[in-house]
This record gives C-alpha cells, structure tokens and sequence, in this order.
C-alpha cells in the first residue's frame, strides 16, 4: 500500500508474509496425522529454485529462478509471484460471495443490496454504454460555467470531489488537496491535511527528466490528454492537451522530491484557519472549505509548507479557462471506469499499458471487486471472513507476535548505538504495540451510502461523498482506534505510527504466507520477517519521531541519532548501487525506511526462531538445514516478475524496494545466511563483516 501523499500508513508492506504455529510445536517433528504444507514437505517449493545458481551471487535467483523462467506475466497484469498469485485467489473467493449475493439480492438499504446492486451496475457494461456520456454531463456542465478562480477551488473541493485521503477513483487532482488523517501529534483527534498534488504522471520527474523514456512518455500523456479531452465533447484537444501538461510541469517544478515528503516533522505544519488563508491571503480558501463542509475548522496540518503560496499563486496567474479544460481531463480520468468503453479503454492505453507495460486490461469483474473494495470494503470483508478465516489462525498469529516482540525486546538491551535512557522509551513503545489480526471488532456502518441498481457512476461518486461526509462529521470526535485502514481481503499488511499498531487483514494469513503445517523455520522467515518488519518501523527513522503513544516528538537523544544515521546512511548507499536497467537506480533514501523494516525484521525473526527452539538444534529436512529453510521461506516470499515499465515506476515513485532487492539487498547484510550458504569472497552479494549494516 503505497501512495505519493504522505500515509499515517508508515508501511504497506506491499505483500508479505508466511504462516504461524505455536513455537514449540513448530519446532518439532510432524506428526502423522499433521496436515502437510501447501508446499513441499516442510512449507518451501523446491522445485522454484535454480540450483545452477549460487546463493552468495543472487539469492533471489536461487530461491526462485527456475519459478522464474517457467512463468509468463499475466496479459492483464504489471507484476506476478507469490503475493499477487494469492491476491488472484483470494478475488476468486470474493467474486463467489459477491455473485452470490448480488444473485440474492437483498432488502433495501442492507449491506447486501448495497453489494449486489454496486456490482451489478458496475458489470452492466451495456447499460454504461447506452447512456454515453449523460451520467458525467452534470459535472462537466459545471466544470464549462466555472468563471472565477474561487469557482474552480469551490468545484474541487465538493464532497463528491474531494480526496478522502487514500486515492478514491472519483478524486479530482488539482495542485492543493485536502484530505483528513489521525492527528500525527494529538493521535486521539483528526485533522485536515493540507498537501500538494495536481500531477497525471506518477512523479514530477515524470516531467522534468529529459533521459530515458521520459520524452517519450510525455508526447503519449499528451496524445491521451487530447483524446479524452474529445470524448469530454471538447474541440481543439491537441492544443489544449499542450497546455495542459504545461501547466502539470509547472506544477510539477514546485513538487518536493518525493524522498523528502517520507519526513513526518517536514510535512506536519499546523496552522489556524487565519494563518492558512494568509498563506495567500488572495486566494480564496473560505469559498473551497465552505463547500468542503469546513466552516467551522479552526485548524489545519500543512504538510509541504513552502511549496503552498507558489501553487496558490499558480493557480491563480493561470486563466480559469485553462482550469476548465485542465479539470475536464481530470474529471473523465477520474471516473474513466464507469464511463463508456472507448473512454474507459483510452485510460487504460496510457495508464496500464504506455506507463505500466500491461498489454490487456483486467476482466471486468476484478476491477469490480476493486471498487467494492474502495466503496464497501468491510461489507464485503466480513462476508469474506466468515466464510475463509479460521479463528484459529488469529491466536496463532497473536502468539508470534508475542516471539517477536520478546526477541526485539532482547535485542533492544544489547543494542550499541542505543542510550540507557532511550533503550528504556523504546521497551514502553515495544510493549505498547498493539497487533490487529484479520479482522476488526466492529464494522463499518455503511447506511448513510446510498447505492442505485443500474447506476455505476452515481454510486461511485455518493461513495467518494459518503466517505467525505463521515471522515469530516468526526472531527470533533475521539479517533476510532478500532478502525481499520485496509480490507479484510487485502493481501498485505502495515504499521500506524499514530496508534502504534500493527494490522494483518485476513487475507494474508493463508498458504503460501501462512501456513499452519510449515516447518517453524519457514514460518519465522516467512510470516516472522513481515511481524517484524512492520513492528520494526516503529524504530526506524521515521518511528523514531513517534513515541509509545503516537505522539509525534522526539523520544532518542541527539546522540542515539546521530549513531543510527550513520548506520543506515551506509544502507541507503548500498541500496542507491542497485540497478535493474541502465539510467535507473534504487533511491536509497526514498526507500530507506521499508529497507529499515526488511533488515531488522529479518534479524529479529532470526532470534525469534531460534528462541523457538527451545535451545534443541533445528532437524534437517530433506538434506536442508533450519537456517536454510529460514532464509528460503524469506526469499520464496519475495518471488516476483514484473515488467519493466512497471518497474521503472516503482523505483521513481515508490517506497518499497523491488522484489529482488528485497531479497539481496537483506541477506547480504545477515551474518547467519553467510553461514548456511558458505557465502564467500568472490561472490556477487558478498559483503566484509565491517561493511554488513547491523541496526537491531
């Protein structure tokens, strides 16, 4: 789960994970009667390594090269491996549920109907087609009478427009978002982030970097600009989709680098209602929060600071006529998905195939299951988890979260770079992490949304107003530490600094990730790294602005700083030398905190295994040793393809590593894997002791 705004979401691993037993019984032999693995006969497919290989040149090759080269990607897919082959599965159960219930239907106003007619009318691609472009005339009637500046920022900030915080579809860009989001320094209330935005491409390099494809990518967002811009019903598109990327690279020239927004204190301002507007004092904030419903806040949190009176000031030197044709394209971009299949289709063209590489767009009813996701995902989510989540994988998944938190807290009292003093803030914040399993203890109440048979768009837009709606009618209230931030059928996991909380939705918690019968060290590498991981962001660089109560402030000295930059300085550098194709790098520092997570996750998982065994040595299995086995339920993990285009994005624009640096990138730094491997000089991922990156 990633995004380019700045997420209270420190993690979305994006796709993770193992499975869990208790830690003596996983640690002994199976029994007869024991259910085997999914894989193999201790939780590991053997058959996916490529034994021609040595482990010190390229791990993730080992562990998954012969996977590698007998798999093709998808047509309809940018990547394929292990999280979004159970991400495949796990749709194949929704869409059960789902047709079942929109077959049944149900009484008017229940979760059911709400489920059934949203599907139903999103599938019905005849009917979408038949009534053309009349369900988006309303707003582009109102996007052509826009006449002043104070319109325009009226317009996109109307409910049904405004951003709710996590890219609704029906979202409108434009260069100032609002969006609300857990106060990140009195975590017990909400606020209003104010943040910049306003791009089509994924990053202001996009826009700025002469170099590889970027040209290219450009002239076709142009050609697509124009060709949306004439299915809106607009003339003289070509010269109008110039001007519009103009204006984009404008804004793009104002955007921070996208490393730098990953800085919580950077991005948190707060500023009374009169010191926002004096931000520009002639821009016309009052008319946008008016229509917002936010009359009456008398706060905000700014994020990019001083990036808000230069795009204030860009839209209001830039002529609305410009605004309207600039909000036409964002408008039918936006609500592309439930809008006539020439246009959904040219969407598609640029976004999945030109910018992602994806040949063919995904059948019809996964990206149904997708927006239920986003309109009515814990409707949906609970259905999903009475019928494929077995409560006994929610205790086994609670007791490896106790290992693991024991094995940080024994790694915490020997750490060097550590004070006495901060050692002892961060044993209160480890105890303090609250681990949320499957699914949450109450679910959302969804009866202020309305949902109409036959009517995709309407019900996509109410979605992105209901939403609105319910986010700002608590802003005076206590924050809902019980909410939860992902559905129940998301195959991924993440860290909330703000509740300090670590959140495992149920569909993570099954084979390959989560296997009751694997081998203990499997387990431990698998599912134990992903525990890890996420509870390892409460101490990374940006956890450590967080303290046990979310509260964001400073908790380690200046000197336990200035000690930890020096470690992971060397890991970001190490990471800056990764290269999938010449021109692009890993960005060290853009990725640093998810390389935090995966390194300390990895190690105190290791621990926790070997806490696990009780002091016994691990049997060997199949000729493979325990340590073996831990590092390959890592690596097989992180087993991936993903076209280049796809790739190319998620290193300019993202904050997770890819897939096989991910898997080198770590190992390389763990002492142990040395060891099992009988890595040594000479070998492609070896490192000198003195230059392995040690933090927990």
């Amino acid at each position: 789960m990633y995004t380019n705004r700045r997420l209270f979401v420190t993690s979305a691993l994006t796709l993770f994970a193992a499975g869990c037993v208790s830690a003596p019984q996983a640690a002994a032999p199976l029994a007869p009667a024991r259910p085997r693995p999914r894989f193999g006969s201790f939780g590991v497919d053997l058959a996916s390594r490529d034994l021609s290989v040595r482990p010190g040149d390229d791990f993730n090759l080992y562990c998954s090269g012969s996977w590698m080269r007998a798999n093709e990607i998808p047509a309809d897919r940018a990547s394929w491996g292990t999280s979004p082959m159970l991400s495949a599965e796990v749709q194949d159960s929704v869409k059960a549920l789902v047709e079942e219930t929109a077959a049944a239907g149900g009484a008017p106003g229940s979760n059911a109907q709400k489920v059934g007619d949203y599907y139903n009318a999103f599938m019905d691609v005849d009917a979408i087609n038949a009534r053309g472009m009349a369900p988006a005339r309303a707003g582009l009637d109102a996007i052509a009478a826009l006449r002043t500046h104070a319109d325009v920022w009226s317009f996109v900030c109307a409910p049904e427009n405004t951003s709710v915080g996590f890219g609704t579809p029906a979202t409108i860009n434009f260069p100032i978002q609002l969006f609300p989001l857990i106060d990140a320094r009195d975590p017990d209330k909400y606020c209003i982030i104010v943040t910049h935005a306003g791009l089509g491409l994924p990053d202001r390099d996009y826009y700025l970097r002469d170099d590889e494809q970027f040209p290219e990518l450009r002239s076709q967002y142009q050609a697509h600009i124009a060709r949306q811009l004439t299915n809106a019903g607009l003339s003289d598109g070509e010269r109008k989709a110039q001007n519009i990327l103009a204006l984009e690279t404008r804004i793009a020239r104002l955007h921070w680098p996208v490393e730098r927004r990953r800085d919580v204190v950077a991005t948190y301002n707060k500023k009374t209602r009169a010191e926002l507007i004096a931000l520009n004092s002639r821009f016309p904030w009052a008319e946008g929060l008016s229509r917002a419903g936010l009359t009456d806040l008398g706060e905000y949190v700014v994020a990019e600071l001083d990036t808000m009176r230069p795009l204030s000031q860009l839209v209001l030197s830039t002529p609305v006529a410009q605004w309207r044709d600039y909000l036409t394209f964002q408008y039918i971009a936006a609500h592309a998905q439930v809008l006539p299949a020439n246009v959904d289709a040219e969407n598609f063209a640029f976004f999945g195939t030109a910018l992602n590489g994806q040949p063919e767009q995904r059948q019809r009813w996964k990206r149904a299951i997708e927006g239920l996701d986003n309109a009515l995902g814990e409707a949906v989510g609970q259905a999903y988890v009475a019928r494929h989540f077995p409560e006994s994988s929610k205790s086994q998944m609670l007791e490896l979260v106790e290992n693991m938190r024991r094995a940080y807290g024994e790694r915490i009292n020997t750490l060097t770079w550590m004070s006495e003093e901060t050692k002892a803030a961060a044993r209160e914040k480890l105890a303090t992490f609250r681990p949320k399993i499957g699914y949450p203890d109450r679910w959302r109440d969804y009866s202020a949304y309305e949902v109409r048979a036959g009517d995709a768009f309407g019900n996509l837009q109410r979605s992105a107003a209901y939403e609105w709606r319910r986010q700002i009618g608590r802003l005076d209230q206590p924050t809902d530490r019980d909410e939860w931030y992902m559905s129940t059928f998301t195959v991924n996991a993440y860290y909330n600094p703000s509740w300090n909380e670590i959140v495992f939705p149920a569909a993570i918690l099954q084979p390959p990730y989560f296997d009751p019968a694997a081998d203990a060290a499997v387990i431990y590498g698998g599912i134990g790294s992903v525990i890890g991981h996420e509870m390892g962001h409460g101490f990374d660089d940006q956890g450590a602005k967080s303290d046990a109560h979310g509260v964001l402030r400073d908790w380690w000295s200046a000197d336990d700083v200035t000690r930890f930059s020096a470690l992971v300085d060397e890991l970001a550098a190490q990471y800056d030398t990764f290269s999938p194709f010449p021109g692009i790098h890993v960005n060290g520092r853009l990725t640093l905190g998810e390389n935090i997570g995966d390194l300390g996750g990895l190690e105190v998982a290791y621990q926790a295994y070997k806490i696990s065994l009780n002091g016994q040595e691990a049997p060997v299995l199949d000729g493979i040793t325990g340590d073996q086995r831990f590092f390959l339920g890592y690596g097989q993990g992180w087993k991936r393809l993903t076209r280049d285009a796809a790739l190319r994005n998620q290193i300019l624009s993202n904050p997770h590593s890819p897939a096989q640096y991910r898997v080198n990138g770590v190992v390389r730094n763990h002492d142990a894997w040395y060891a099992a491997f009988d890595v040594q000089p000479g070998d492609a991922l070896y490192l000198a002791p003195e230059d392995r990156v040690h933090i927990w």
